[in-house]
């Protein structure tokens, strides 16, 4: 229950604390409104810079909350929801800070369920009254007013009720200028109150008109959409909705399958997002034989018309959806050769070679994979997909050509050197029973790699740099070699990251070299000059701190703070951060 999750504690655990004094802030001055409960959940509007939604609720035993806010919609529990639990707790006598104690369950005794009371208020009512108080409501409410018109029309039957719905799907989807992400809530909200009437015409006697309104609503939206900020799915689920709606009531009503098929074919080939499937796979059992047919025979003309390319010239909307319909229909068929001919019309990288051959693996057609796989690499010598060499690699170590797979994973480590790449070296190396000699030779590589890229100048560099051996720090670290990595470390630069990292592994055998490392990376990321750089390195000198207290150290770290102080001493904001480590530690002697 709710009762037992909302708190005071876990309030500001969840949203930290600054969004927590906001919150109080916004509870004080009255910005809540009244609060429903219903269940395990609660909600209420909350007057910020615009009037926000907020809800609160257990999820799976723990409290959960949610805001039409931008910072909510960012993941963060905000300063509403804040406010909100606060109203909750004031509702049940409970917002004191001692509210968490004893006192809680006397004060939820007390509480009464509102939804039950108007529950049992309304049943005593006559009719005539209830209808008056809805009709009273209506006239203020336009999507009540519109869901009442459509529950209305549907029972009187006939052409007009599929007008009305029609009529309904476009007053909602229609838009005047662009809907950016804050206005998109309220958008999503007239639709999805008309999809919700749709789909109480999932029934038997009116399954037929809901699987037209259902194809009118979808496209217009999809059209709607090339006009609407949906960065956060809000539409696209909708749309999703309607596509499962439309299927169902294909079942149900069973509509002529080869003019089904005809419309499916369209709407899988011409809407502009495509965010729900039409395609023949998924509608088979409304297409059945007939329809299936009918929409194999659209998909083949229009194949029939589509070019074999060996050039990348850019993404084709219609090539690509009439491809992947066409593969789709092979799929469903198992017809291996023709999903084979189907992705061959196609060879504009290595990577679609890849994608053949690996149609071909899985149909345990290994040596016709290995075939397509090579002509992939000869077809694109300079600029191979490194998925299609691995697949290269595996092929040849299962046929023993050791010597080919040891070369093409020694081109990936060349041409790009990385972390990533040397695991690939290691593994494929490994497995033929040569690591410590490859290792050896992988390594030498890569400090004459270093020393060369430090040498060079260009118009970029014109002059010649210190060293990076962030690579070699990884690497060491990869292989738990902390001396390695210590001695990289000292060699040259290297990410901040990777000496953060180093140091954290030094600290319990090593302190000493953790606490010269983290003082090395203190004041490049203070010298960033924001909130959050100052905050990361007053977490790192608290590191600091702890593992010189460890060492009976303290008087030492007091005068390593003293130098921060001098050191940075504009930077008022960092100093602020330093002085809580200051009040916070106990310098003795």
């Amino acid at each position: 229950m709710l009762d037992t999750l909302i708190n005071r504690n876990a309030l500001e655990a969840l949203a930290g604390g600054t969004a927590f004094q906001r919150g109080e802030e916004y509870f004080a001055v009255g910005a809540v409104g009244r609060l429903r409960a219903q269940e395990d959940k609660v909600f209420a509007k909350v007057e910020g810079t615009e009037t926000y939604q907020v809800e609160l609720w257990n999820e799976d035993g723990e409290l959960a909350g949610d805001c039409t806010c931008p910072r909510a919609g960012d993941g963060y529990f905000c300063k509403h929801c804040v406010a909100v639990g606060l109203a909750w707790l004031n509702e049940l006598g409970s917002a004191s800070p001692s509210s968490d104690g004893p006192g809680r369950k006397s004060a939820k005794a007390k509480r009464r369920d509102p939804w039950k009371d108007i529950r049992q208020y309304l049943e005593t009512q006559p009719s005539e009254s209830l209808i008056e108080v809805l009709l009273d409501v209506a006239q203020r409410d336009d999507r009540l007013f519109q869901s009442l018109l459509l529950k209305a029309e549907r029972t009187q039957g006939g052409g007009n009720a599929e007008k009305a719905f029609r009529r309904a799907i476009d007053d909602a989807v229609r838009i005047r200028g662009f809907i950016d992400w804050r206005e998109v809530g309220t958008y999503a909200g007239n639709i999805d109150q008309v999809v919700d009437s749709l789909a109480e015409l999932l029934q038997p006697d009116s399954a037929a008109m809901l699987v037209g309104l259902a194809e009118h609503a979808i496209e217009q939206i999809e059209n709607a959409l090339e006009q609407v900020d949906d960065s956060n799915g809000e539409i696209g689920g909708i749309v999703y909705r309607l596509g499962e709606l439309h299927l169902k009531a294909c079942t149900m009503a069973k509509p002529d399958p080869a003019a089904l098929a005809e419309r499916l074919f369209r709407f899988e080939t011409t809407l502009p997002f495509g965010l729900c499937s039409f395609d023949a796979a998924t509608y088979k059992t409304p297409l059945g034989k007939k329809g299936l047919q009918r929409y194999r025979e659209l998909a083949e003309v229009e194949w029939h018309k589509i070019k074999p390319r060996t050039d990348d010239k850019g993404y084709d909307t219609h090539r690509s959806a009439i491809t992947r319909i066409m593969e789709r229909l092979a799929e469903a068929s198992g017809d291996v050769d023709e999903l084979v001919a189907i992705k061959a019309k196609d060879l504009s990288s290595s990577y679609r070679y890849l994608g053949i051959a690996e149609i071909l693996a899985k149909a345990k057609r290994h040596d016709e994979a290995l075939d397509w796989a090579e002509r992939g690499l000869k077809a694109f010598p300079d600029r191979p997909h490194d998925d299609l060499r691995d697949f290269l690699v595996a092929a040849y170590l299962k046929r023993k050509r050791n010597d080919e797979a040891l070369q093409l994973t020694w081109i990936q480590f060349e041409e790009r050197s990385g972390l990533e790449p040397y695991k690939k070296l290691h593994e494929v190396a490994g497995k033929l029973g040569i690591w410590p000699a490859q290792r050896e030779r992988a390594l030498a590589w890569l400090d004459q790699a270093i020393t060369k890229e430090a040498a060079s100048t260009s118009r970029w560099k014109p002059k010649p740099s210190t060293p990076n051996y962030s690579l070699r720090v990884s690497i060491a670290l990869w292989e738990k070699d902390l001396d390695a990595a210590w001695t990289a470390a000292h060699q040259g630069t290297c990410d901040r990251s990777l000496l953060i990292t180093l140091a954290g592994k030094l600290e319990k055998d090593r302190a000493d070299d953790a606490i010269s490392l983290y003082r090395r990376v203190i004041p490049a990321i203070v010298d960033e000059t924001k909130n959050s750089a100052y905050e990361e390195g007053v977490r790192l000198v608290r590191r600091v701190g702890d593992l010189m207290k460890a060492k009976n150290k303290l008087g030492a770290f007091g005068d390593y703070l003293a130098e921060l102080r001098v050191q940075f001493k504009p930077k008022r904001n960092f100093i602020k951060l330093l002085d809580d480590v200051v009040r916070s530690m106990t310098f003795a002697k």
